[in-house]
């Protein structure tokens, strides 16, 4: 009877360590069940972004086969810090942020981008009582000189660096504006504010200036587009190298893989690309935003 007892003591205290023991992959069956924590930047309409991004949590959970969980940030430079510090270990960054992020944690990865994204753009609109014309040539831009300007966020890509870089090609500085330039903060706040009137004209995401055209969430008596820029690369999804250890190392291939097999003949599948603004998702690699790094450390973005 005592080695009965005995016996059932070793088993009990054996559990716990049977629990976190390896599996067959080298990933932990304990730590399997923690969530991937998926983030992006801030670039809309929080609500809109919350319905976008519940659709791809649900996908991609059924996909991977691990809990995912949709954290929100208040501004992008909280989305990048999230993910140096591997409190995010997905996200959806725009160019500039995609290499301020992997600047900071080593063996971070670009996986993918939307179809759209390898040739981006940027618009630029103004309200139609300035009297602004279209703007053919660069050149040309010389005619928002003495205006006032709004960016999207300070940090934003199609929101504010590549618009800055293009304009400095016209040898437009940001003192030739009248007053300061404004950061709206999003895409939809630089709509909504050149509309007003608060700000003559601005920059923003060609994107979703198309698509809340369409949804008839602008009023285009009162403002238009007058200037798009040359292309470029974008948004990009940013991996975190703790996920190998947290899932195994084939798990970075998994993601990837998942999002490139979003299939728009499939329902459910083609709500997220819609969302998404997106035919598709492609592969992409660090080495594709090479020139978003180098004007990045031009304007001062990147240190």
């Amino acid at each position: 009877m005592g080695k009965k007892v005995l016996l059932s003591a070793l088993l009990l205290l054996m559990l716990p360590l049977a629990a976190c023991s390896p599996d067959s992959s080298g990933t932990s069956v304990g730590k399997s069940q923690d969530p991937l924590v998926v983030g992006a930047i801030p670039d809309q309409d929080p609500q809109k972004l919350q319905r976008q991004y519940e659709k791809l949590a649900a996908y991609l959970g059924q996909e991977l086969g691990v809990p995912i969980e949709y954290k929100p940030v208040v501004d992008y430079a909280a989305a990048v810090t999230a993910f140096k510090v591997g409190e995010l270990e997905l996200v959806w960054f725009g160019g500039l942020t995609g290499v301020q992020a992997r600047l900071q944690v080593p063996g971070a990865e670009a996986i993918a981008q939307r179809d759209v994204d390898e040739q981006f753009h940027s618009v630029f609109i103004a309200n139609k009582q300035t009297g602004l014309t279209p703007v053919k040539e660069i050149s040309e831009l010389d005619k928002l000189k003495g205006r006032t300007f709004t960016f999207g966020s300070e940090s934003s890509t199609s929101g504010r660096l590549m618009p800055q870089y293009f304009l400095q090609q016209a040898n437009i500085k940001l003192e030739d504006f009248k007053g300061e330039s404004g950061f709206s903060g999003d895409h939809d706040k630089t709509i909504k504010l050149v509309e007003a009137g608060t700000y003559e004209v601005g920059a923003l995401n060609e994107k979703v200036w198309q698509q809340r055209v369409e949804d008839k969430e602008v009023d285009l008596s009162k403002v238009d587009v007058i200037w798009r820029t040359p292309a470029y690369y974008d948004y990009h999804w940013v991996i975190h190298p703790q996920v190998k250890e947290q899932y195994g190392e084939e798990f970075v291939q998994k993601v990837q893989d998942a999002f490139l097999q979003l299939d728009p003949t499939v329902p459910e599948q083609k709500e997220i690309l819609d969302l998404f603004s997106a035919g598709s998702f492609i592969a992409t690699q660090n080495s594709n935003y090479a020139q978003i790094e180098k004007i990045g450390r031009k304007i001062g973005k990147i240190k």
